[in-house]
């Protein structure tokens, strides 16, 4: 019997949820799940329904969530269900719902420019930057075999708590014109653990490109197959 998947997307069209969550339908079938797309979390509030999802995928920049909407979600992980989600699509979803942001334990705060283009308009918001393995990743079955890397694109300024176990991170290095005076480390990839469902993200996304990849899909494919029920 197949496990079934439910992919929810939506929300701010930049991120294209439609074709990043496209990208992972082939490697999900080949993991043999099966498939339920929606363009609204509306489905979220429908516990009976919920509770066949063994997995479920979210990429929703911003949008809004109904008080039952968030709490279906909240059920259905605490019962088993694993959450999976990428850059905006998890981390920046439903800002206003509070009880959401406890679910995913993190938020995204900003994603600084290059210091000498701070404020420009014109331009995204890129950094040059190395995404390193934590001791924690070193033996997680998500990130065990990878290695460090180099990339640029957006370089997510994160609030989280103390439940994120973090398997990636990098440096934010303050430039010419950044208000802050010293490197902060920032999360770039985590699990969670919520009742007894498994939370998998990573700040990584923001482009198609970024997602394609190998070491940003691989990593996303395993999050999927270790959160999943």
């Amino acid at each position: 019997m197949s496990r079934l998947c439910l992919i929810v997307r939506g929300g701010w069209p930049g991120h294209d949820p439609v074709r990043s969550t496209d990208a992972f339908i082939p490697v999900l079938e080949r993991m043999g799940f099966s498939l339920d797309v929606e363009d609204t979390p509306e489905l979220y509030a429908d516990a009976r329904t919920m509770a066949r999802y063994d997995l479920i995928v979210q990429a929703v920049t911003m949008g809004s969530a109904t008080v039952d909407e968030v709490d279906g979600l909240r059920g259905a992980v605490a019962n088993g269900a694993g959450l999976v989600g990428w850059h905006g699509g998890l981390i920046d979803s439903y800002r206003n719902a509070t009880d959401y942001l406890q679910l995913v334990g993190a938020q995204f705060a900003a994603h600084p420019h290059r210091g000498s283009e701070r404020g420009r308009t014109d331009l995204e918001p890129y950094r040059d930057y190395t995404v390193r393995v934590t001791e924690r990743g070193r033996s997680h079955p998500i990130t065990e075999s990878m290695a460090d890397f180099d990339i640029t694109t957006e370089q997510y300024w994160v609030l989280t708590d103390s439940h994120i176990r973090t398997l990636l991170d990098c440096e934010l290095t303050p430039q010419e014109g950044d208000e802050w005076d010293e490197p902060l480390t920032m999360p770039v990839a985590w699990t969670r653990q919520w009742g007894q469902g498994r939370i998998f993200a990573t700040t990584l996304g923001h482009t198609l490109d970024v997602l394609e990849r190998p070491e940003v899909s691989g990593l996303i494919e395993r999050g999927m197959d270790w959160a999943a029920r």
